[in-house]
């Protein structure tokens, strides 16, 4: 089980910001997944890892593939009290769910 996080590199997110980000990215696509998947992954210590993203357009074309996959995933929209516009795309999660489908999603991503 795992879950990869992708985070924009193309919008000049400081590091607090990006660790907000990934965070929420995260716990969404947490909450999203189903009762099983959440708990065979918690029981499996959490793995995760966070990898580049290089544009809006990529963000949603890799949710829109977890989603036809059937992965769970979350797509995060900033709220603009900070360093960003309100609504723009920050990061994405997708998984939990076995790590050989959410590497078919996001396998060929660089590590960040």
């Amino acid at each position: 089980m795992k879950q990869a996080i992708v985070a924009r590199t193309d919008i000049g997110m400081g590091q607090g910001k990006l660790a907000a980000q990934v965070a929420h990215a995260s716990l969404s696509a947490y909450e999203k997944a189903d009762k099983r998947t959440q708990r065979k992954w918690k029981n499996g210590g959490q793995k995760k890892i966070v990898l580049k993203g290089s544009s809006e357009r990529e963000l949603h074309e890799l949710s829109e593939i977890a989603d036809h996959k059937g992965i769970a995933q979350s797509l995060i929209r900033d709220a603009g009290h900070t360093q960003l516009e309100p609504g723009t795309v920050t990061a994405l999660a997708v998984g939990p769910a076995e790590e050989d489908l959410v590497d078919r999603v996001t396998g060929e991503l660089p590590l960040f």
